[in-house]
C-alpha cells in the first residue's frame, strides 16, 4: 500500500593383542607417517579398490606428517584402509585379549580351590604357568578357560560379554562405549574417506560407532565368511576382525594362534595391503606374527602407508617402518589422530569446495531429507552454507560499518543470503521435526555474526548486519506457515537469542532483535513516485519472493503467508516485550491486509511451540495489545 505524501514512514531503526598389551608393555595409540609403494599382485578373485593413483603428499623437513596424511586422504577418498590394534579400544576401557585370558585363569583358579588363599596369587603372578600345571594339558585360550567356567555356549557367551558390554555405571563413566576416535572413524567412513577397516580387536565399538553414524558395516570375523562376502568395492564399509569377535570361542589370542593365519585370510590381507593405502593405529606389532609377516611380504606397496604409535615403537614395528621408509609422528592418542584427521579434511573441504548454486543445494537437501542414513550429509550441507554466509557477514572489509546505509549494501546482503534462505525455507517446509534443532542452530549462528567490533560506525549500517538472519528467518517462517508447522515458527521466534553490543547486555529473542523495522534501511519508491506505507515490509516481501516460489507459487498465497508471518511475529513481540511491545509493523496492517480480513485467533501452533508461555490468556492479551497499537499508529 502506498501514500502520495513525499514522506518515508520508516520505523526506527584396546582388545585383540595378548601379552604384548599387558599394562607394562602398553602404549596409547598415536600416529606416524609412512610412505610406500607396491606392485605386488595377489588373488585376482577379490574385487579391486579404486586404481587411480592417489595424490600423495610426502612428509618432509617442512611439511608436518599429519598434514601429509590429511592431504593424501582428502585427495584420494576410498583408497585408505585402517589397521586398528588394541590401543584404539583400551582407551575406551575395554580390556586387552591377554587381560581377559588372565582374568579367566584367575576365575578358574578360585573356582577350583576356593579355600586355598595362595592360589589367586599364583594364578595372577604366572597365568600361563598355573594353567599348564592345572589344566590337563589344554592350551591356554578363551575356549579352554571359558569351558572350565561355563558348561553351555550361552553361559560362556554371557560370561565373556561382561568384559565387552557396558553396564549403566560404565556408560555413566564413558567406559566400553565408542570413544572420540571411534566416532571420528565413523565420520571418516561416512564421508567416504575410508572403506575398509582391519582390526585385531574383539569388541564391537567400531561397529557401534558406524551404526550410530548411519553406516551399518559388513562385518567379517571368521575366515569362512570371506569367500561369500560382498566385494569391498561394493560396500560402504567392511570391518574385518582378523582375530574374531568376542562371541566366538576360537579367537586368536595365544602366541601360537597368532603365528599363522588361514590361507584364505592371508590371501585376503595380501590383496588389501596391495590395493589400499593403510593407516595403522594402536598396533604394537609385537605378538601378531602372522600379521607382521603379511606386511613384510608387501615389500613394495602400491599406495601409501601411515603408521601410528604413541611412544617408542616396538622393535618389530621399527623394522616394518624402516623397511617401508616410514616417517614417524609422536605424541598423539588415537583420539587426537582420527579427530585431527577429520577436522583437517573438513577444513580442506571448505578450501576446495566451490560455492554451489541454489538449485544444486536444494536438490542435495531434498535427496537427504527423507533418508535417515544421510543426516550427516544434510547437516554438513546446511552448516557449510551457513558458515560461508557468516564469514561474509563478519568480513568488515566487505561490509564496512562506517558508511551510510545504501541500496547497494542491502543488495549485497540479499545476494549473499539467497542460497541459505532458500535452503532453510525448503528444509523447514519438507522436514518432519527431525532437523528442527538444525534450523534453530543455523539462525542462532547468523544472529551471532553481529558481534563486537572496534572503530567508528554508522548505527543503521551496523544494525544491517542482522539483515541476513532476518531474511533467513522470514524464509523459514513462510515455509513453516505454508507447511502448517507454526510450532516451529514459534521456536524460531523465541529460541535463538542475541545480546546487544551496546546498552544493557540482556539477551533478546529473535522476534525482537530481528524486527524488520529495526534493521532494514529500505525506502523503495512505489509506482508514480509515491512511497510505500511500510517500506521495510514491502522490500523484504519483494526480495524474498523468488526464494519462496517453490513453496508458495501463487502470489495471493504468498501474500497471505507473509501477512500471517508478520501478524504472528507481532503477537509474540507484543507478549515478549510487554508492556511496551513493538510489533513487526508491516503490510498486514494495511487496508485489505490480514487484520482487516477479520484477524485470526488460531494460535494453537504458536502455543504448542512455546509462545506466550503456552498460556492462551497471554495470547489473547497480546492480541488486544496489538490491536491497541494499530489503533494508535494509523497509516491510512
Amino acid at each position: 500500500m502506498v501514500r502520495q505524501a513525499d514522506v518515508t514512514a520508516r520505523m526506527p531503526l584396546w582388545s585383540g593383542c595378548p601379552r604384548g598389551d599387558r599394562p607394562k608393555d602398553r602404549a596409547v595409540p598415536a600416529m606416524h607417517g609412512a610412505i610406500m609403494t607396491s606392485v605386488a599382485d595377489h588373488d585376482k578373485s577379490m574385487p579391486a579398490a579404486p586404481r587411480e593413483p592417489p595424490l600423495v603428499t610426502p612428509p618432509g623437513v617442512v611439511l608436518d606428517p599429519m598434514v601429509a596424511l590429511a592431504t593424501s586422504v582428502h585427495a584420494s577418498p576410498g583408497v585408505y584402509a585402517l589397521l586398528l590394534g588394541s590401543g584404539v579400544s583400551t582407551a575406551a576401557g575395554v580390556p586387552t585379549g591377554w587381560q581377559i585370558v588372565s582374568d579367566l585363569v584367575r576365575k578358574v583358579a578360585v573356582a577350583r580351590k576356593p579355600d586355598d588363599p595362595d592360589i589367586l596369587d599364583a594364578a595372577e603372578a604366572d597365568p600361563e604357568g598355573w594353567w599348564s600345571k592345572h589344566a590337563d594339558s589344554q592350551p591356554l585360550g578363551y575356549a579352554a578357560a571359558l569351558t572350565s567356567l561355563a558348561s553351555t555356549p550361552t553361559a560362556r557367551q554371557a560370561l565373556l560379554a561382561g568384559y565387552f558390554e557396558p553396564t549403566d555405571a560404565d556408560r555413566a563413566e564413558g567406559r566400553k562405549v565408542p570413544s572420540t576416535a571411534h566416532h571420528a572413524i565413523a565420520q571418516l567412513v561416512a564421508r567416504g574417506a575410508v572403506r575398509v577397516i582391519l582390526t585385531t580387536n574383539f569388541d564391537r565399538l567400531t561397529e557401534r560407532a558406524l551404526e550410530e553414524a548411519g553406516v551399518p558395516p559388513q562385518v567379517l570375523h571368521r575366515p569362512e565368511q570371506l569367500a561369500g562376502a560382498t566385494p569391498l568395492a561394493h560396500t560402504k564399509i567392511t570391518v574385518i576382525k582378523m582375530h574374531g569377535d568376542y562371541a566366538d570361542l576360537d579367537q586368536r589370542n595365544t602366541v601360537d594362534q597368532l603365528a599363522e593365519y588361514p590361507d584364505v585370510l592371508r590371501t585376503y590381507l595380501a590383496r588389501v595391503f596391495d590395493e589400499y593405502g593403510l593407516i595403522v593405529c594402536g598396533w604394537s606389532a609385537e605378538w601378531d606374527t602372522a600379521l607382521v609377516h603379511a606386511l613384510e611380504e608387501a615389500s613394495s606397496r602400491r599406495y601409501p602407508l601411515f603408521w601410528s604409535s604413541y611412544g617408542q615403537p616396538s622393535e618389530s614395528a621399527q623394522r616394518l617402518i624402516a623397511q617401508h621408509g616410514a616417517v614417524a609422528l609422536h605424541g598423539l592418542t588415537a583420539d587426537d589422530l582420527f579427530a585431527g584427521l577429520l577436522s583437517r579434511l573438513e577444513a580442506l573441504d571448505q578450501l576446495a569446495e566451490q560455492p554451489i548454486t541454489a538449485n544444486i543445494a536444494v536438490q542435495r537437501l531434498k535427496r537427504a531429507l527423507p533418508d535417515p542414513t544421510r543426516r550427516i550429509e544434510l547437516s554438513d550441507l546446511v552448516s557449510r552454507q551457513i558458515q560461508r554466509l557468516v564469514s561474509q557477514i563478519t568480513d568488515l572489509t566487505r561490509h564496512p560499518l562506517g558508511s551510510v546505509p545504501s541500496a547497494d549494501q542491502l543488495k549485497a546482503y540479499e545476494e549473499e543470503s539467497a542460497i541459505s534462505a532458500r535452503l532453510l525455507a525448503i528444509g523447514v517446509f519438507h522436514d518432519n521435526d527431525t532437523y528442527t534443532s538444525l534450523w534453530m542452530r543455523s539462525l542462532q549462528r547468523l544472529m551471532s555474526a553481529r558481534g563486537s567490533f572496534s572503530g567508528s560506525h554508522n548505527a543503521e549500517t551496523e544494525a544491517m548486519r542482522h539483515y541476513p538472519a532476518l531474511l533467513c528467518l522470514w524464509a523459514m517462517g513462510v515455509g513453516a506457515i505454508a507447511a502448517g508447522r507454526e510450532d516451529v515458527l514459534a521456536g524460531l521466534l523465541i529460541g535463538p537469542t542475541w545480546t546487544p553490543i551496546f546498552g544493557q547486555p540482556i539477551p533478546q529473542p529473535a522476534v525482537h532483535c530481528l524486527n524488520p523495522n529495526l534493521i532494514v534501511a529500505a525506502d523503495d519508491q512505489a509506482p508514480g513516485g509515491a512511497r510505500w506505507l511500510y517500506p521495510q515490509s514491502h522490500h523484504i516481501r519483494a526480495v524474498s519472493r523468488d526464494s519462496l516460489t517453490e513453496i508458495e507459487p501463487g502470489d495471493d498465497e504468498y501474500k497471505a503467508a507473509c501477512d500471517r508471518l508478520e501478524y504472528l511475529a507481532s503477537l509474540v513481540a507484543m507478549d515478549t516485550d510487554a508492556p511496551s511491545g513493538f510489533p513487526w509493523a508491516g503490510e498486514f496492517i494495511s487496508p485489505g491486509g490480514f487484520i482487516d480480513e477479520g484477524g485470526d485467533a488460531k494460535l494453537g501452533g504458536l502455543l504448542e511451540g512455546g509462545a506466550f508461555g503456552r498460556d492462551p490468556q497471554r495470547a489473547r492479551a497480546a492480541q488486544e495489545a496489538l490491536n491497541t497499537w494499530i489503533t494508535l499508529h494509523p497509516r491510512f
